[in-house]
C-alpha cells in the first residue's frame, strides 16, 4: 500500500497545462522549498504546471521537515532500514507520478522530474524504472542510488541533466562523473552535465539557467 504524498502546486502562467515539472526536495525540507523556483522560471515555461510533493517520511534529524529515506550518521538508521525506506518511497513516488499524469491528462513525455540532493537521488532512481520515459530528469547535487542494479533494472533511458557544485561538501562533486559512468554503462545516450563553479550544496544561478534551458528544450518550447 503506497502512501499519498501531500503536494503544493503553482499553476501555469498561461492558465493551460500542457506539461509539468515535479520538484523533489532534499533531506529535512518540504515541497515548498523547491516550489519557490516556479516564480523564477514560470514565465519562461508558461504552459507548465509546477508541483512539489512533501517526501513521505517525517525527518528525525530535522523536526518539521521530511525525508525520502533516513541518513544513518544523522539519525542512527541501519543500512537495512535505509534500503527499506528507499524501496517504499520509490513506490510512493511512482504512484504519485502515475496519479499526476492521469489527473492532469499528461503523457510521460510531458513531465520532467527536477530533484535536489535526496530528491535528485530519487529522481535518478525512479525515472529509469518507469514503463515509459519522462521528458527529462534534472538532478542537482545528488548521487546514484543502487548503481550496481541500474543496468538490469532500467526500462527506459530519459534525457538527464546532472548539476553539481564543485565545492559541495555534503554530497561530494565526484558523484557526478560516477553517475555519468554508471548511466553510460547502463545504456543512457542523452546525458548532460554542468559544474557550478565555486558553489556548495545548492542550486546556483548558473545551474538554474542551465536547467531552465534543458527543460524548455525537452518540453518543446521555442
Amino acid at each position: 500500500m503506497t502512501r499519498a504524498l501531500n503536494a503544493l502546486r503553482e499553476e501555469p502562467v498561461s492558465g493551460e497545462t500542457r506539461s509539468a515539472v515535479v520538484f523533489l526536495h532534499g533531506y529535512g525540507t518540504n515541497g515548498e522549498d523547491l516550489l519557490s523556483l516556479a516564480s523564477l522560471i514560470g514565465e519562461h515555461m508558461p504552459d507548465t504546471l509546477f508541483i512539489a510533493p512533501d517526501a513521505p517520511e517525517r525527518c528525525a534529524g530535522r523536526p518539521g521537515g521530511f525525508q525520502w529515506f533516513p541518513i544513518p550518521w544523522v539519525d542512527g538508521a541501519s543500512q537495512e532500514e535505509v534500503e527499506e525506506s528507499v524501496t517504499r518511497s520509490l513506490d510512493d513516488l511512482q504512484a504519485f507520478l502515475d496519479g499526476i499524469m492521469v489527473d492532469e491528462d499528461l503523457l510521460p513525455e510531458q513531465v520532467i522530474l527536477f530533484g535536489f540532493s535526496q530528491g535528485a537521488m530519487m529522481s535518478l532512481l525512479a525515472a529509469p524504472r518507469r514503463e515509459d520515459a519522462v521528458a527529462g530528469v534534472v538532478a542537482i547535487a545528488g548521487r546514484m542510488l543502487r548503481p550496481a542494479a541500474l543496468a538490469d533494472e532500467a526500462q527506459v533511458f530519459p534525457a538527464t541533466l546532472l548539476i553539481h557544485g564543485d565545492q559541495d561538501t555534503t554530497v561530494p562533486p565526484e558523484n557526478l562523473p560516477s553517475a555519468v559512468q554508471t548511466m553510460q554503462d547502463a545504456g543512457f545516450k542523452e546525458i548532460f552535465a554542468h559544474i557550478q563553479k565555486g558553489a556548495g550544496h545548492t542550486i546556483a544561478q548558473d545551474g538554474l539557467q542551465v536547467a531552465l534551458a534543458f527543460m524548455r528544450d525537452r518540453l518543446g518550447y521555442s
